[in-house]
């Protein structure tokens, strides 16, 4: 229980109805979910806005209200608090009722299209197998030590962040890595958060049905570095296309990675194959695990966080050296018929390119490519075709299928993923709404040597299909059907 002047603190306030020496035991942005001793925070949200619900939040019982627009009749004994914005408060109060926990932590976030969950994984790796205490949080899941929590979203909401924060602190973590979506930073889930390090990995297209423009999408990532205090670092690709734009008037201490140029963080790819990379960082060579040239990105990634944090380069290197990549991260499994099936969560063009990019390279001249995928529905249409004509070009035979459709018609995001192959190579389309079916055709048709590729779900264990949720793996769908083969 906190004072409510106190949880204020550092909002921006433009006005007070009431009194704010009152007891509050719990926040919350759900009308339903207030009683006598609560705070209510009414936000614009992209669907609903909380402001049409105030009136539900005083019957219920509430203490205090926080709104952008005060209600035109006052309850009396509730404290009305006007603020500037009220997503932005909810974090900055959401941080005071818990302590500040992101203060009392190593707190790394990183942001981009492609790499977070890769990144945050290794890194929560690295830092345990350190002996460090560590919590996580990632598209996958949530890690307080060794305790594991599913996750629902990318990046929680700014209360279900600091609760987690605060929990961590209490069991005596150490480090936190967390993903930090565009969506969580368009819509200030991190305000108030501290972090010690931002990393920017990439921006291409995607989520581009909540983002009015890709412009919009890029400064919703750069907010992460724009807030990041003068003792922090920013850890940037140099290499993207934006990633001088992300390093741009920082106040923390801006340090670049790449590849192809010149940079704080150097790394040269030496060998790519289907068992792994050789990679060279800062003049140490290095084997992983991790396949292709987007996985030598976040090794570097890694290694430049670690660094930054006080680790030995050579201890940094040769544990990474052993480290496996998150569920649904180019898992592969290999058939007795020696077909080997990767599962993979490229849902993005740019993610999907890069893995067949990899794929193609890696292949000898007798190998075959086999892509099964589909695109979500009730999200941007405008990657459909884009990612369709990307299939086309790299893979010897496409399966389109359903991925989490959603409320639309599933052979309606078919046919708009097709509009998107040039006639000529409509022969090596097949259409195959159902995903198992398409799975079991793609692995029955590959033969020895070939390569099946199933992309777009990854670590997801499910299909929206309509408003419902259906158990569905591609990995477990995969070794089920190499093992029918063989019976």
């Amino acid at each position: 229980m906190k004072l409510l002047k106190d949880i204020i603190y550092g909002v921006r306030i433009e006005e007070v109805k009431g009194n704010t020496n009152i007891a509050v035991e719990n926040i919350s942005f759900d009308s339903r979910e207030v009683n006598n001793l609560s705070l209510f925070i009414a936000i614009k949200g992209h669907s609903n806005n909380g402001h049409d619900f105030i009136s539900f939040a005083e019957k219920n019982g509430v203490c205090a209200i926080i709104c952008e627009v005060l209600p035109k009749i006052l309850k009396e004994g509730i404290t009305y608090i006007k603020v500037s914005n009220s997503s932005e408060s909810l974090g900055i109060i959401s941080s005071n009722f818990y302590d500040n926990p992101s203060e009392k932590l190593k707190l790394i976030g990183i942001t981009g299209t492609n790499g977070k969950t890769t990144c945050v994984t290794l890194l929560y790796d690295l830092f345990r197998l350190r002996g460090f205490k560590t919590g996580l949080i990632s598209t996958v899941n949530i890690k307080i030590l060794h305790k594991t929590i599913p996750s629902t979203h990318t990046t929680p909401n700014a209360l279900k962040i600091n609760q987690l924060l605060h929990e961590m602190v209490q069991h005596g973590c150490t480090h936190v890595f967390m993903e930090v979506s565009s969506h969580a930073l368009d819509q200030n889930r991190v305000a108030g958060i501290s972090f010690d390090i931002g990393v920017f990995t990439n921006i291409s297209r995607d989520h581009m049905d909540y983002h009015p423009t890709i412009n919009h999408y890029i400064g919703s990532k750069k907010k992460l570095f724009k807030a990041l205090k003068k003792n922090a670092f920013a850890i940037i690709n140099k290499d993207d296309t934006y990633g001088e734009e992300m390093g741009r008037d920082l106040s923390a201490k801006v340090l670049f990675y790449g590849l192809k140029e010149s940079a704080n963080y150097l790394g040269k790819v030496i060998e790519n194959n289907i068992s792994g990379l050789t990679i060279e960082i800062d003049g140490f060579e290095m084997t992983s695990r991790l396949i292709g040239e987007f996985n030598a990105y976040n090794l570097l990634v890694v290694y430049g966080v670690a660094k930054i944090l006080g680790e030995d380069p050579l201890t940094i290197l040769t544990i990474i050296s052993n480290l496996k990549a998150p569920d649904g991260r180019f898992e592969y499994v290999i058939s007795p018929s020696k077909v080997t099936a990767i599962i993979d969560y490229a849902h993005t063009p740019d993610a999907l390119e890069n893995i067949l990019k990899t794929l193609v390279n890696l292949r000898n001249e007798n190998q075959k490519i086999l892509t099964v995928f589909g695109c979500g529905g009730d999200r941007d249409k405008g990657k459909r075709p884009l990612m369709g004509e990307i299939s086309s070009i790299y893979s010897d035979q496409i399966f389109v299928t359903s991925d989490n459709p959603r409320s639309e018609n599933p052979n309606r995001i078919i046919q708009e993923i097709c509009s998107g192959i040039d006639p000529e190579k409509s022969a090596k389309v097949s259409i195959i709404e159902d995903r198992r079916e398409a799975i079991n055709k793609a692995c029955k048709l590959a033969q020895s040597g070939d390569i099946v590729l199933i992309a777009g779900k990854g670590h997801e264990k499910y299909q929206i299909i309509g408003e419902e949720k259906f158990h569905f793996d591609d990995l477990e769908e995969t070794i089920k059907i190499f093992k029918k083969n063989i019976e």
